[in-house]
């Protein structure tokens, strides 16, 4: 299948994604590992990345479209893939559709993770994060520390990442209803779009998310 999955900050997007390519045996492409890999490997594309995040500003569109085409057309894509954070506006969207119909491809379902936004923003600005070691992450209702503010495991103090802070997390989710949000119309006119709730355990999620894809499949 190929798939693009889309939703608002906090609605777990990239643990999905990672559930769902592994169960569909399908690569999960995430914008933010696209820029990695190049900036990393120092590709031409990764240079040229670089040289705007430098210098402050937004890496141009034809850049992050160049690296995707670059990653969509690997081996192991072959088959399908999941694209997370790409797409990212209406612009985006019409350029992938022009390299899919290029390949003779299409894609098979667009995944609208839907959460109230003030739940998204009850579970980003309430996650802490050890100083000692950031892979030491609690939330303060709903995996809260023994000790307010001290890490469990390591002893190390919590603190509240500047972009996990609730008026971040605000302007976060005006940039997505402002910028991404419109692709959902844009591929739901295609009758590409399925909506799910991302709210509850993760594990039902993923359920409804491949019950849905079956359907749309």
């Amino acid at each position: 299948m190929r798939i693009v999955l889309v939703g608002p900050p906090g609605a777990g997007k990239g643990t999905q994604a990672t559930r769902l390519a592994e169960k569909l045996r399908i690569p999960h492409i995430s914008t933010g590992d696209l820029f990695r890999a190049n900036i990393s490997r120092q590709t031409e594309l990764g240079k040229l990345a670089k040289s705007y995040m430098d210098a402050g500003n937004l890496v141009p569109d034809e850049v992050t479209i160049a690296m995707a085409k670059d990653r969509m057309e690997q081996p192991d894509a072959e088959g399908g893939f999941l694209l997370d954070g790409f797409p990212r506006n209406v612009s985006q969207a019409e350029a992938l559709d022009e390299l899919l119909q290029t390949e003779g491809i299409k894609l098979d379902a667009v995944l609208d993770l839907e959460a109230p936004e003030d739940e998204v923003v009850k579970r980003i600005a309430g996650r802490r994060v050890c100083r000692k070691d950031s892979a030491h992450v609690f939330h303060m209702t709903y995996s809260p520390p023994k000790q307010e503010g001290v890490c469990d495991t390591c002893g190390g103090e919590l603190y509240q990442r500047d972009d996990d802070s609730e008026s971040t997390v605000r302007t976060r989710l005006e940039v997505y209803h402002t910028q991404t949000e419109p692709i959902i119309g844009y591929y739901r006119a295609q009758g590409l779009v399925v909506t799910i709730s991302a709210m509850g355990p993760v594990d039902e999620v993923t359920g409804r998310a491949l019950e849905a894809l079956k359907s749309a499949g």
